[in-house]
């Protein structure tokens, strides 16, 4: 199942009408969004993002009750960065 998330427009950082992109705060997570499908929010608007698209604005009182519900079903943690990065691939080395 796909669910929207609410966040915050931190900063519009590309204003371009069709490549329209933003960080959007996610209760302390910062991602980039695409902003293209809401042309009318700005920065410290609130917006329901899909997939790395912002579909909808959201009111900030709506976008509090969904993070409240999130917290208490402990779904948050999915939008956590991984705690452990993964391991670096050693070099190929080239036999002959």
């Amino acid at each position: 199942m796909c669910l929207a998330i609410p966040g915050r427009i931190a900063e519009i950082t590309d204003p371009s009408e069709i490549t329209r992109r933003g960080i959007v705060d996610f209760e302390g997570i910062r991602k980039s969004v695409n902003l293209a499908f809401v042309p009318d929010a700005k920065e410290n608007d609130y917006v329901l993002v899909h997939v790395g698209f912002a579909i909808t604005r959201i009111d900030e009182s709506k976008a509090r009750q969904v993070f409240e519900s999130l917290r208490e079903l402990e779904a948050l943690d999915e939008l956590e960065p991984p705690g452990v990065s993964e391991p670096e691939l050693e070099p190929e080395t080239e036999t002959l």
